[in-house]
């Protein structure tokens, strides 16, 4: 509960919580309103500040223990990978959510699919993925974490791109979203008959997302800085 009210009060997309164990780190996640089972921003910070407060040596991986099982961090050059679990999901057409996310996204979708988080709508051109204006209100109400929108790149160096909506879990659109990675990177593995990606999600702020398939795991790469230390009083 404690950890719950922080986050409601930190107001950011995710709060992350770390409690050294034997073997790493207990690791858990809170948007504003709930816990989740998976966040990949938030376990990139972690893993950042252990690195850079030297808890963790750099040439230490970064072990953590989550609901989602054990998740590792290393670095890499000036790149954190961490190694998920993959989420593939299943493709839908002509079921009754298909027809409610599209009247809440205001777009026709390609392709549709769903996994046991989110549900992800593949569009025709970045141009329609850049100036998606949803109902946030209609989205909150279907049943699943949040809705992943993705297309095709045409913009050079990048495979393809994406935004992401969670209102119901108080995410109206998250900046970089690396748990909606582990299911995108499956879903255009299948279309692009590939296994190595660089991704950008186009939210107001973006960010760059390296995707690496290894079976059953995804390995994905992003960068972080340090841009403040404080103290909380509880």
């Amino acid at each position: 509960a404690w950890m719950q009210d922080v986050a409601r009060e930190m107001n950011l997309p995710e709060t992350a919580y770390l409690l050294p164990n034997e073997d790493g780190f207990a690791l858990r996640w809170f948007t504003p309103k709930t816990e989740v089972d998976l966040c990949g921003h938030a376990t990139l910070a972690s893993a950042h500040v252990l690195w850079e407060t030297k808890r963790l040596s750099l040439d230490r991986s970064a072990v953590f223990h989550t609901r989602s099982g054990v998740l590792t961090a290393e670095t890499a050059d000036e790149w954190i990978e961490m190694h998920f679990p993959a989420e593939p999901g299943r493709p839908l057409s002509g079921e009754e959510p298909v027809s409610r996310v599209e009247e809440a996204l205001g777009v026709k979708a390609e392709n549709f699919a769903v996994n046991r988080f989110d549900y992800l709508v593949e569009v025709s051109s970045e141009q329609s993925l850049r100036s998606l204006r949803p109902d946030f209100n209609s989205l909150a109400g279907l049943p699943a974490r949040g809705v992943i929108v993705t297309c095709l790149s045409e913009t050079g160096g990048f495979d393809f791109l994406s935004r992401f909506f969670a209102p119901a879990a108080g995410i109206e659109e998250d900046p970089v979203t690396g748990s909606a990675h582990c299911f995108l990177g499956p879903y255009w593995s299948v279309r692009l008959k590939k296994d190595e990606f660089t991704a950008f999600q186009a939210s107001e702020r973006g960010g760059v997302v390296r995707i690496h398939l290894r079976g059953d795991r995804v390995v994905l790469g992003g960068k972080a800085v340090m841009t403040m230390e404080g103290i909380i009083k509880v």
